[in-house]
């Protein structure tokens, strides 16, 4: 356990200065690329992420405090997901700290990033248990992140191996009208960030009835898409439909989360018991909350350790 701390505080030293150099500079470069959805300051933002909270020494000694690593290793089969930069790092770092061997099968959309890291962690430690995934071998767990397509596969193809699978998700943001603008700040990065492509992107906002918030707007870093709410506000204007527009997104009035990147529903409460009652109803597709109470305005995406993807311990199920 604390040779695994030490590889990985190394990891997060080798990262403080991801983007700083021209090796690093060019990683990037080619990670946008492969990935159009990709962008430099997202990268940043997800690297950052990753080193502060998840790879610091006294992070990881707090986490793995609670957890026993196994003496018998396994091999693990991890597929990862591709929408925002670096998203299986976790589910590799779970498994290199529970003891077995991490088959990683990289998105086709984020190969160039995880293999970098993975380079780094070879580096660090020659001998760390990490091996290239390879469909037609048999595994003795599997982590796996898609689509209900994606998981039907899964569960075909994984049918005699314990499994962990993961859908899609969305959060949430509860105001209750006294933000600060410091706070909104915050709130439109939980939006924007990674073209609210996360599971962790805030796409529906829990508002006093009557009250709007009011952003300081600024167009989508990312052109691809800027040009889905150019096109999407031109189509609500056409078809005379109310909407807001905060330039990286546009809020409408709804009951249910949109389907496009662009949108962002706002939706009216009377009781703040109306709101906690329907997150209790739809906790299954919930990734997390933002409100004074729940996750800090401006922190969705800076997971911590024990903030484990759909509520499930990965630790527990990969030493269960």
């Amino acid at each position: 356990m604390l040779h695994t701390i030490a590889i990985f505080t190394t990891l997060g030293e080798r990262l403080a200065s991801f983007g700083e150099d021209e090796t690093t500079a060019r990683i990037i470069e080619d990670a946008v690329a492969e990935n159009g959805w990709f962008t430099r300051r997202d990268i940043l933002q997800a690297v950052e992420a990753i080193r502060s909270e998840m790879l610091t020494e006294g992070y990881l000694t707090a986490w793995l405090s609670r957890y026993k690593p196994t003496h018998t290793p396994k091999r693990v089969a991890v597929v990862m997901a591709g929408n925002i930069p670096l998203v299986g790092f976790f589910d590799l770092l779970c498994v290199i700290a529970a003891g077995h061997t991490c088959c990683v099968k990289p998105s086709s959309k984020d190969r160039v990033l995880m293999h970098y890291v993975i380079g780094l962690l070879r580096e660090i430690e020659p001998a760390i248990r990490i091996e290239d995934y390879d469909a037609t071998d048999h595994y003795d767990m599997a982590i796996a992140t898609g689509g209900d397509d994606a998981n039907a596969y899964f569960r075909e193809h994984f049918a005699s191996t314990r499994t962990l699978l993961r859908g899609s998700r969305h959060s949430i943001a509860i105001l209750d009208g006294t933000e600060s603008h410091e706070e909104l700040r915050g709130l439109y990065t939980d939006i924007t960030s990674y073209s609210g492509l996360g599971c962790r992107s805030v796409s529906m906002l829990f508002v006093p009835r009557g009250y709007t918030p009011k952003f300081e707007s600024a167009p989508a870093h990312n052109p691809k898409l800027q040009r889905n709410v150019q096109s999407m506000r031109a189509t609500l204007t056409i078809e005379g439909v109310e909407h807001h527009d905060c330039g990286a997104f546009v809020m409408c009035k709804g009951n249910g989360f949109s389907n496009s990147l662009a949108v962002v529903t706002l939706r009216e409460y009377d009781d703040i018991e109306e709101v906690r009652e329907w997150i209790s109803d739809n906790k299954e597709v919930i990734q997390c909350v933002v409100s004074h109470s729940d996750i800090a305005f401006g922190r969705a995406q800076y997971p911590a350790l024990t903030d484990y993807a759909d509520g499930v311990d990965t630790m527990r199920f990969l030493l269960g």
